[in-house]
């Protein structure tokens, strides 16, 4: 499978429609069913979502209604969503490609903070597997992901939504001729700039400037396509650590949330 992954409102939806522009088959579809008119504004031309967003493993594959099994020789050349999270559970047979988005943190703090509000509390609980700010979601998401392609070396190339709409033949014609397959011409035709939202974007104060400036250095990573060098990877670790203990109260003020929830209900 040709994976597309990042942390929701990082372009994985731009890549999708690219990707289906350029001629590939697709898993997943435009608006899933259940998806109100709010929520569809955030992205008009589709997000392409699956149950795979979840990952490709045994929770999903056989899908669950209907028993349908994914072989991976049939889907070496299917394009599917599927989130971080998701992407770690995902068997590294179908890991044919793995195409990486990643979004200003800033920027994505506010895209993110606007349409959880489009979707409401519900859509946002099913979606999360915790309720971490959009910042740590952010880091979190992203460390994983780099961690996640230097410990399983699969095939990956990370790019970035701004690198994407700043230079949309470039990247795409740089990212066909890897996988092999597609029109880019086609592709390039499915960027559309002028849909894309802007606004200035302020650190959220939960983030000490010390945690900020190496938030913008892991980005800065990304978007000119550097290297990581050991010690830039020594302090990535030591940034997650640093962080790790809030990351842990979350984790359990949402545990004892849900041990509330089914004492009331009577469960």
């Amino acid at each position: 499978m040709i994976l597309v992954t990042g942390t929701m409102r990082s372009g994985t939806s731009m890549w999708m429609q690219i990707l289906i522009a350029a001629g590939l088959p697709h898993l997943g579809e435009a608006f899933p069913a259940g998806w109100g008119e709010d929520l569809k504004a955030a992205n008009p031309r589709g997000f392409f979502e699956s149950q795979l967003v979840a990952g490709v493993y045994h929770a999903t594959n056989p899908q669950p209604e209907t028993g349908a099994y994914l072989f991976p020789e049939q889907t070496r050349r299917h394009a599917v969503k599927v989130f971080v999270p998701g992407l770690i559970r995902t068997d590294v047979a179908f890991m044919d490609r793995v195409i990486g988005t990643v979004r200003e943190w800033r920027a994505y703090c506010d895209s993110l903070d606007r349409v959880t509000k489009l979707a409401g509390g519900d859509r946002e609980l099913a979606l999360f597997d915790l309720p971490l700010t959009p910042a740590l979601r952010w880091w979190v998401e992203n460390f994983a992901l780099v961690r996640d392609i230097a410990t399983r070396r699969y095939p990956a190339h990370v790019t970035t939504y701004e690198r994407l709409l700043g230079a949309p033949h470039k990247e795409i014609a740089a990212v066909l001729e890897w996988i092999g397959a597609g029109n880019a011409r086609a592709a390039a035709d499915a960027v559309v700039p002028s849909l894309r939202t802007r606004r200035e974007a302020s650190t959220p104060s939960e983030i000490s400037p010390a945690h900020a400036r190496v938030f913008d250095d892991l980005y800065a990573h990304l978007h000119e396509g550097r290297d990581l060098s050991p010690s830039f990877i020594a302090l990535l670790n030591q940034t997650d650590e640093e962080l790790r203990p809030r990351l842990h109260a979350i984790h359990e003020r949402a545990r004892e949330q849900i041990v509330e929830r089914l004492a009331a209900s009577g469960s």
